[in-house]
């Protein structure tokens, strides 16, 4: 892991969910999933957007052309837990497709560049015709 997202972890745990600097004000949890290659748990810091019952994160990587590690991590293992605040729930992952309203999600944070800028980054991915993949996060009960 890198000290940035370290750092963000330190800071999110010490207060309940909560983060200053360029994340201040937004939404944030930390995903825990499992290396795709290694098998090892992983932690990323992210911003998320709750959608009903469901909860949609976004591999943008900050606008790069390449997904995050955790994209991998999620496709090979699906099943996965998060951090909100001080609470932690199990969830599985799955890319959203088609008309979902999460796969429309991604253009819904366009317009609030305030809160979610970290996400979008360099915003010629998504003008270049890259996808961006929406993940949704459900319950493992249901």
């Amino acid at each position: 892991m890198n000290e940035w997202n370290r750092q963000i972890i330190a800071e999110f745990r010490e207060n309940d969910g909560k983060v200053g600097g360029p994340f201040e004000g937004a939404p944030m949890l930390i995903l825990h999933t499992t290396g795709a290659k290694s098998g090892k748990e992983r932690e990323n810091p992210l911003m998320y957007r709750p959608v009903g019952d469901d909860i949609a994160i976004f591999a943008s990587k900050a606008g790069a052309p390449d997904n995050p590690d955790w994209f991998h991590n999620i496709k090979a293992n699906p099943d996965v837990s998060i951090e909100i605040g001080s609470e932690t729930r199990e969830l599985r992952a799955r890319i959203t497709e088609g008309d979902e309203p999460m796969a429309e999600l991604e253009w819904e944070f366009r317009p609030e560049p305030d809160i979610y800028a970290p996400i979008w980054g360099d915003a010629d991915r998504l003008d270049n015709g890259n996808t961006l993949v929406t993940f949704g996060l459900r319950s493992t009960n249901d």
